[in-house]
């Protein structure tokens, strides 16, 4: 289960971000179809998501990602 923008990006770990008109990064994506032991926990407990950070916001985990009217795509990290 790949995790989506609103624009249509797929969301990938280290993706500039802005949310909620604040810039950030997307610390990692816990994928169902692709769990591995540092995103088992979230895809457990959440069914998987995407855990961005902001420096206003600090860390927050998104269940769904393309209904995100406060996510934006920036740029791919690298």
């Amino acid at each position: 289960m790949q995790f989506f923008y609103a624009s249509g990006q797929i969301v990938q770990r280290g993706d500039r971000i802005r949310f909620a008109g604040h810039d950030g990064e997307v610390e990692f994506v816990a994928d169902p179809d692709a769990p591995d032991f540092g995103t088992a926990w979230y895809v457990k407990e959440h069914g998987g998501g995407c855990m961005i950070t902001t420096k206003q916001f600090g860390s927050v985990f998104l269940h769904s990602t393309s209904d995100e009217e406060d996510l934006q795509f920036v740029s791919r990290a690298g």
